[in-house]
């Protein structure tokens, strides 16, 4: 070959191999300018806080984050980043979360049907009971306001199955706890992922995904830096909040003793995993716990000092040219189109139940505050020990798909205390079995305890949209001194105002009841009521002042959308009530059929922080004969349980004023000092005798009026309150205790 060949072969070589080799270094540059971040986001609890702060800091050094691996905190975090959240965006969510409600899965009293509300404020302890064994709940929570809470976040994301398909690809970890295997999850549902990978072993159930049982993924692999790079990340970025191993003086309770035990493991791979991370951070939080929520702005903090520390090595990796800045995510709209209600059939509930407690049916449009407290209602329930669900497309809207685990347990033993000045000292044993006869159908009896026994049994069937149906007896008893009134016979002494008596009243009710236009409770039913009252007051021998059975109709109306029962900070409260009596023994033989009509409303509003109002009228009155002085309204005292026409009224004492008819108003201002503890003011004002509708003297100057200051605790057992009362009129004042819910 010719020199002049060898210059144009060699020519030719070049000439194709020049932009190949060109190509190649450009895109060798590219990479260099722009390698993958990965970032890797630990667990740690309330500690995880410190994660949004470095967010921050890497948002404000333009660094764009092109993969995320997180564990148990820093999978909710890094879940949210992923799904196309700021960190300012995340830290404003994580502000205004209620962090005790999350623990202690929060179940508005809203949610509560008007069964589940008299039962849920009666016992201050729930076991299991199986096989004559008490029990212990398998977690403090199921994690539903969580799960709750995350479904609405991430609703932009609801359809993605593959977590590589959201705005930035991401991974967690579970624990599958029946092997001890780590779990990757990085398809399905997103919110259940997170769920599983955060689920902390006693505080939230295990979360079950394709079969598996899965708690925190912190338990087998808290820091995912190899499944990160797997992804293809050229760079970690490394945020390192667990606990080092704590001292026998540090592990003084049971939450640091569980931690410790999680660390165990995973302290000893970290060092490894130090070393293949490119920037390394590790916020001193040293004085923080996993549940020190209340210090999260502090956290957040340390999370931002210890990423500007380290902020020139993070500065090396955004040029100029390439520096990014993240959007703030718009958030889709918060209207659902719901076509379907798909779940698997339960072997104890009816579709018809379920819809029922959702509060809306397929073809329904809904918000997610309406998908929320749907779900709430299921939860409120306690028939389920999991709930979760996902949205799926649908050609016009979305499916709803429910995965409802039900519960094993179906028998429970219950606890509660009270006592106040009408009943005494009791104590409350509750034995609740379900499905005793039919499904959907619950069974519950109540022995109390104390100065006086009692008991309350109640079988009940709920059939969601259709009607409810149900059985109740009960005796209530007591030995007080109450008004004269109540007797129309002639007593030993005419000259006092008080007879101390031995009441009893047994009272057996059939009802149906059901749900109208979705809000108000509508029932009726028919009583029989045997009712015994005698006092050694009297003149006669036998010292007896009724000893009747009554036959009746009644038919109510209630609605109830209080907060809290004890001191409500928002909500109204309405019931009315019609009750008629057919026939009678007649012991007296002075009785004639006659109604009674009753009405209560009542609304709370808080006026400041702290602050809180409470106004609320009543009304009663008899029709036709008032040959029964023993039904009527009885007013006094404060604490106790309300039956029949007993109710409450300051300045006076117990059951000490009565009529035929009555009107009563009432005004409560509380202040809440701090956390669950309260003061308060109080006044009511009343009209109260026979027949006083008959004329126009009910609208004047209230004849009874009394006041009273109170002090209020919250506690497991329920209220605790000690309350002194006086009225002008006898310039008498009473101090009154009520222990734990009234029963």
């Amino acid at each position: 070959m010719t020199i002049s060949s060898w210059s144009i072969t060699a020519l030719l070589i070049l000439l194709l191999c020049t932009p190949e080799k060109s190509f190649s270094q450009d895109k060798k540059q590219d990479s260099i300018k722009r390698p993958k971040i990965g970032l890797v986001l630990s667990g740690g609890g309330a500690k995880g806080f410190a994660h949004i702060g470095v967010l921050k800091v890497l948002e404000e050094a333009g660094i764009k984050i092109d993969y995320i691996g997180g564990t148990s905190m820093g999978s909710i975090i890094g879940g949210l980043y992923a799904s196309g959240y700021n960190a300012s965006q995340i830290d404003s969510i994580f502000k205004r979360t209620n962090f005790d409600e999350l623990i202690n899965d929060y179940i508005p009293r809203s949610s509560k049907n008007f069964y589940g509300k008299k039962n849920d404020e009666l016992y201050a302890l729930v076991l299991p009971f199986s096989n004559f064994k008490v029990g212990i709940p398998e977690a403090l929570s199921k994690g539903m306001y969580n799960y709750n809470l995350l479904s609405s976040l991430t609703r932009n994301v609801r359809h993605v199955r593959d977590f590589n398909q959201l705005p930035t690809p991401f991974l967690c970890i579970g624990t599958n706890i029946e092997t001890g295997e780590e779990v990757l999850l990085n398809k399905g549902n997103l919110v259940q992922a997170m769920m599983a990978s955060a689920a902390f072993p006693s505080l939230f159930t295990p979360v079950e995904i394709d079969g598996k049982l899965l708690v925190d993924g912190g338990v087998v692999n808290n820091y995912p830096i190899k499944e990160v790079r797997n992804l293809g990340a050229d760079i970690i970025i490394g945020v390192d909040v667990q606990d080092d191993l704590l001292n026998r003086k540090s592990l003084k309770n049971a939450t640091r003793i569980l931690v410790q035990i999680t660390n165990l493991q995973s302290i000893d791979k970290m060092k490894s995993k130090i070393k293949d991370t490119d920037i390394y951070i590790k916020p001193d939080i040293r004085d923080y716990g996993v549940i020190s929520f209340d210090k999260g702005e502090e956290i957040i903090r340390k999370g931002e000092e210890a990423a500007f520390a380290v902020y020139e090595k993070i500065k090396t990796l955004a040029k100029e040219d390439n520096y990014y800045k993240k959007p703030k995510l718009k958030i889709s709209t918060d209207t659902l189109e719901i076509q379907k209600i798909n779940s698997d059939k339960l072997d104890n509930y009816t579709k018809e139940y379920i819809r029922g407690k959702l509060r809306f049916k397929p073809g329904s449009t809904i918000t997610y505050k309406d998908l929320k407290a749907g779900i709430n209602n299921l939860n409120a329930t306690q028939n389920f020990s999991a709930i979760s669900y996902c949205l799926e497309p649908d050609e016009k809207g979305d499916d709803l798909n429910l995965v409802l685990q039900e519960n094993p347990t179906q028998t429970f033993l219950k606890l509660g205390l009270h006592y106040d000045g009408l009943y005494k000292s009791a104590v409350l044993l509750n034995l609740t079995h379900k499905k005793t006869f039919l499904k959907n159908d619950i069974t519950s009896l109540d022995i109390i305890l104390g100065d006086n026994f009692r008991y309350d049994f109640n079988y009940y069937v709920e059939n969601g949209f259709n009607i409810s149906f149900g059985f109740r007896s009960r005796l209530n008893q007591f030995n007080r001194n109450v008004t004269t009134s109540i007797s129309n016979l002639t007593l030993q002494n005419p000259n006092v105002n008080l007879i101390n008596v031995d009441f009893m009243d047994i009272s057996n009710q059939a009802y149906f009841q059901t749900i109208f236009v979705q809000k108000f409770l509508m029932g009726g039913g028919v009583e029989y009521k045997y009712l015994k009252i005698n006092s050694p007051t009297l003149a006669n021998a036998e010292n007896i002042i009724d000893k009747s059975n009554y036959f009746s109709l009644f038919g109510y109306l209630k609605y109830d959308s209080f907060d809290n029962k004890s001191f409500p900070h928002s909500g109204l409260y309405f019931s009315s009530d019609l009750q008629t009596y057919l026939a009678s023994s007649d012991y007296t033989k002075n009785f004639k059929p006659f109604s009674i009509a009753k009405a209560e409303i009542a609304f709370a509003k808080t006026l400041f922080k702290r602050a809180t109002i409470k106004i609320g009228a009543d009304a009663g009155f008899n029709i036709g004969s008032d040959s029964v002085p023993f039904f009527d309204f009885i007013l006094g005292g404060y604490g106790y349980n309300k039956i029949n026409n007993f109710n409450y009224f300051y300045g006076y004492d117990f059951l000490s004023i009565a009529g035929n008819s009555f009107i009563k108003s009432q005004i409560t201002l509380d202040y809440e000092l701090f956390k669950k503890n309260h003061v308060n003011f109080s006044a009511n004002f009343a009209n109260l005798g026979d027949d006083i509708f008959t004329t126009v003297d009910w609208i004047s100057m209230p004849k009874y009026s009394g006041y009273a200051v109170g002090y209020g605790l919250e506690t497991i057992i329920g209220p605790i309150e000690v309350k002194q009362s006086w009225s002008p009129e006898t310039g008498k004042s009473f101090t009154w205790f009520s222990i734990g819910f009234s029963f």
